[in-house]
């Protein structure tokens, strides 16, 4: 068991002059995870997603699961020399935030990520993440994706009354074709990128240090 010494780690806080304890959530294989780690995937997902700030022990759990797995694409970034997204994209997905949602107002934007329990800074970190989690599955996957003519033609013949009512004005093959196949292929590439994670996790030891999610 890990000496509960190693288990605390204390980080200053901004609340009063107070110390805040911020203890060691799970351990990823050789990769610690602190609650604050937890906390701020949570806040950002949520805030990201719309959805009302909640930090109970069941959504500290999924966050968890999701922290897991970004761990374990951060290893095959690293270990296979895939490059991280642009801070210039970060930065223009963060602005296109401001923008629709608060009316370009920075006041507004950090009065809301307050909600959340995040700041600018740590929200436009998360945007650089995501992004490099989209490149990096086009890169990794992608190219072992096939989707053939027959392929499209069998999905445009089963799904023609959808795409009928989805594109009134020329639903044809032609005009369709391109659309499916970029279809099928995001659907592939995602079914590959899951069934990767599924499999690493199933590789990888995760421990759940006690009392972190009580």
């Amino acid at each position: 068991m890990m000496p509960r010494a190693i288990l605390l780690l204390f980080v200053a806080s901004a609340l009063g002059g107070a110390t805040v304890v911020d203890r060691m959530a799970l351990v990823v294989g050789k990769h610690a995870i602190k609650l604050s780690d937890v906390f701020r995937d949570l806040g950002a997902t949520e805030f990201l997603n719309r959805e009302q700030p909640n930090f109970n022990a069941d959504a500290r759990h999924k966050a968890a699961d999701r922290l897991i797995e970004q761990t374990i694409i951060r290893d095959e970034i690293a270990n296979g020399g895939y490059k991280w997204a642009s801070s210039a994209d970060a930065d223009a997905l963060l602005n296109k935030i401001r923008q629709e949602r608060f009316s370009d107002s920075s006041v507004r934007l950090r009065a809301e990520l307050s909600r959340y329990g995040l700041t600018e800074p740590e929200l436009r970190e998360q945007l650089l993440w995501q992004l490099t989690v989209l490149r990096f599955i086009d890169q990794r996957f992608r190219a072992g994706v096939l989707i053939t003519d027959e392929d499209v033609r069998n999905f445009y013949d089963q799904h023609l009354a959808d795409l009928k009512r989805q594109y009134p004005q020329d639903s044809s093959f032609e005009t369709l074709k391109p659309k499916i196949r970029a279809s099928l292929e995001g659907e592939r590439i995602n079914q590959n990128f899951v069934e990767s994670i599924e499999g690493a996790r199933k590789r990888v030891h995760v421990r759940y240090l006690q009392g972190a999610f009580e």
